[in-house]
């Protein structure tokens, strides 16, 4: 099985970075592959509403938003960390993910999702609301932790010294670990769950 693990800081070796290695930490120990991929240092444009990609099936921007479309396709989970701006994500990583989930047309259904959050102090629970939002429109389980995912530190390297987010982080990866092999052996047994047509509903009738 495989993570795909999106790194939304533009510190490679920042506090976001700790939380992550926590978490690959685990999914190592249970035999789980992780593909981590830094995207806060990127050059990533926002979405334009040009709606290409329904007919091309890919970004018209063809940047690093089109290299992850095959990974996150191959993979069985999806983490998305991002340090706390002004109570929200980085930006980067915002355009990158509207990008991602808009432009890709695989189904989404059963790959669980977790958003890692790490703030000095506030904004965490928002910024991790934000980021679960992608899971929870396209049928992916969000997996959880014994607290909020998120994680403290102002200074590189001050995260190492929240025992309680590195256990956060340990939770939430044994968690999901757990939650994604019960859904392969689910998706054996039963298959992915009936899908009805889709039915859009617009506000302004014509």
């Amino acid at each position: 099985m495989k993570v795909l693990i999106l790194n939304g800081s533009p510190r490679a070796n920042g506090n976001t970075s700790i939380a992550i290695q926590e978490i690959t930490k685990i999914m190592h120990e249970e035999k789980i592959e992780t593909e981590l991929v830094q995207l806060g240092n990127k050059d990533i444009r926002g979405c334009i509403a040009c709606e290409s990609c329904a007919k091309n099936g890919r970004c018209a921007f063809d940047d690093i938003v089109n290299e992850l479309a095959p990974q996150f396709e191959a993979s069985d989970g999806l983490i998305v960390a991002s340090p706390v701006y002004y109570a929200s994500a980085n930006a980067t990583l915002i355009a990158c993910l509207d990008r991602l989930f808009y432009s890709t047309h695989f189904d989404k259904t059963m790959k669980v999702g977790a958003s890692v959050v790490v703030a000095r102090r506030g904004g965490c629970s928002a910024t991790f609301d934000e980021l679960n939002k992608y899971f929870t429109i396209c049928g992916m389980p969000v997996a959880s932790s014994q607290y909020w995912n998120c994680i403290h530190g102002l200074e590189k390297g001050d995260s190492e010294q929240d025992a309680e987010g590195l256990q956060t982080m340990r939770t939430l990866a044994r968690n999901m670990a757990f939650l994604m092999k019960s859904i392969a052996l689910g998706k054996e047994t039963f298959g992915l769950p009936q899908k009805e047509p889709w039915m859009p509903t617009h506000f302004i009738q014509k």
